[in-house]
């Protein structure tokens, strides 16, 4: 009797196993009503981001999938107004004068990082997979920021500037391993705007028979 009670126990908890990492039939459409949702947010509020929240939007960005399992990725956050402020400090002594400068030093101008309070950096060893694998990563960031209410911005411009001479302090602030190319910045705060969707051009779509 002892032997049939376990056998049962057994079955019931592989059965509860199953279900649990079956997928539901009817699928959840919480992505990608998101990815929908989502925009790029160039004004952002002044309020400082939690750490909890830079560091679980972190975690979503190394969950990605990538070449081989390498993760050859590093994420560097930088949430200190004054590093901001001293980097940003140095940008525009570099684009004074410039076609970027003068797209970008306009009144509303606070930081080089669409005033975000924070910023998170992304770099990776460099492979034909990096553009990929850290593309995705910053997928990743920005969707789960989406969901815990806060706006994304990935920003190119910070990486020329960091890789020039003027900017190299600010690279090696970074402490980068060895090696590894920074790849984009990902802006990331408080929304100060709603933005409307831009038209998607789903022409680019095609089946192929």
């Amino acid at each position: 009797m002892k032997q049939i009670l376990i056998t049962v126990i057994l079955c019931a908890t592989a059965l509860v196993g199953l279900r649990l990492a079956t997928p539901k039939p009817e699928a959840n459409h919480s992505v990608i009503e998101a990815i929908n949702s989502r925009r790029s947010i160039r004004e952002y509020k002044t309020t400082p981001v939690e750490r909890e929240k830079l560091l679980t939007v972190a975690k979503a960005g190394i969950a990605a999938p990538n070449a081989m399992n390498r993760q050859a990725w590093a994420l560097r956050i930088v949430d200190s107004k004054e590093w901001i402020d001293a980097c940003t400090a140095a940008f525009v002594e570099d684009v004074k004068g410039t076609p970027l400068g003068d797209h970008l030093l306009t009144d509303s101008f606070r930081n080089m990082f669409r005033n975000a309070p924070a910023v998170i950096f992304v770099a990776a060893e460099p492979s034909a997979y990096a553009g990929v694998d850290c593309g995705i990563l910053g997928q990743n960031i920005m969707l789960s920021a989406y969901e815990l209410g806060l706006g994304t911005c990935c920003l190119g411009s910070p990486v020329g500037f960091m890789n020039s001479e003027k900017g190299a302090k600010f690279l090696t602030d970074l402490n980068l391993p060895e090696g590894y190319q920074l790849q984009f910045a990902i802006a990331i705060g408080y929304a100060d705007e709603s933005p409307e969707a831009k038209p998607r051009d789903e022409s680019k779509i095609a089946f192929v028979e």
